[in-house]
């Protein structure tokens, strides 16, 4: 099952998968294999992750990733990070949210110099600090 913030038009077919699109205002176009969720509602991914099997993808919206995080319903993470600094965009973490405890279960580098890390929820945390690098 794949869950999007927001899609492409895709072409009907049967073998796609299921696209759950969450978002306040009414889907302006229909696209196959979708299913409009509605305004964000915490409750509502809980039953989905509960009642559904596979993963649930989310691309595209870091406002949703933002308020899963800090509703504690990520169970894995993928950040590429590439070898921009920009000095400026906007931020994964909301200021005043707690810190989020990861720990990195897998990660690559590409030759083009783009780290992609793979982080799931610690089950551990090392005091008030949450662990600082050692």
């Amino acid at each position: 099952m794949t869950v999007r913030s927001r899609t492409t038009r895709e072409p009907r077919s049967s073998t796609r998968p299921r696209k759950l699109v969450v978002g306040a205002q009414p889907l302006a176009e229909e696209w196959a294999n979708t299913i409009a969720l509605g305004a964000y509602d915490s409750a509502a991914i809980r039953r989905l992750k509960r009642e559904r099997d596979g993963v649930i993808y989310i691309s595209g919206s870091g406002q949703l990733v933002r308020a899963l995080l800090s509703e504690g319903l990520v169970d894995e993470l993928h950040l590429f990070v590439y070898p921009v600094a920009l000095g400026k965009g906007a931020k994964l973490w909301s200021e005043g949210n707690g810190p989020t405890r990861l720990v990195l279960k897998a990660h690559d580098v590409y030759d083009n110099g783009v780290v992609h890390h793979a982080y799931g929820p610690a089950e551990e945390v090392n005091g008030p600090d949450c662990g600082s690098p050692e």
